[in-house]
């Protein structure tokens, strides 16, 4: 077996395993203080950015398809959800991980992280605008998510003033967390996703 095809599988196995930790994690979010309790918090982008450091992009966008693509059956939006943080995931692991990998140094990681965290959060208003919430509102009346919002601020005045002040801000520390975590046990884990962890050593990439 040629290394071109050891690397291939390795490749699909290791986005493989970390869809499915993404998975895991996605299902073990949950509410915190000062947001609406329909908003919950979840670290399901972390391997999806570790993935995107170690394998490029295209494994970090495979990662967040997985864990939504499984997340599927016991969606409550009609896959909306998913969709939406599908889109919000990717707008984060991508341009972290191009980042990095044009210079793979720790200070082109934070870069990369803090760029992705901001165009997640970015776009989060309006994913959430044009997409989420059109179909909440099928479920839960508008003025009952605006009036949600205004229990924890007064000083919201509609959905949009909502988002920007709440959701933007949620987002951005979400991935900020994801980035944190990811900065902090890279080195480490990298060899052994990139199978370049070698007798107590790693090979140089």
């Amino acid at each position: 077996m040629n290394n071109e095809r050891v690397s291939h599988i390795r490749w699909l196995t290791i986005t493989a395993m970390m869809g499915a930790m993404a998975t895991v994690l996605m299902m073990l979010d949950f509410s915190v203080p000062l947001m609406p309790s329909f908003i919950k918090f979840d670290l399901s982008e972390l391997p999806a950015l570790i993935s995107s450091f170690a394998l490029g992009p295209l494994s970090g966008v495979c990662v967040c398809l997985i864990k939504n693509l499984l997340n599927l059956p016991s969606s409550g939006t009609g896959g909306v959800g998913e969709l939406s943080n599908f889109i919000l995931g990717c707008a984060f692991v991508v341009p972290a991980g191009i980042i990095y990998q044009q210079n793979k140094t720790r200070k082109r990681a934070i870069i990369g992280c803090i760029a992705g965290a901001v165009s997640m959060a970015v776009l989060s208003v309006f994913s959430n605008y044009f997409i989420v919430y059109p179909v909440y509102t099928k479920i839960m009346p508008l003025d009952a998510i605006i009036g949600a919002y205004k229990e924890i601020n007064p000083n919201v005045n509609g959905l949009l003033s909502c988002l920007l002040m709440f959701n933007l801000p949620f987002t951005f520390i979400k991935g900020a967390c994801s980035a944190v975590i990811t900065v902090a046990v890279y080195k480490y884990i990298s060899p052994v996703i990139k199978g370049t962890y070698k007798s107590g050593k790693t090979v140089k990439e």
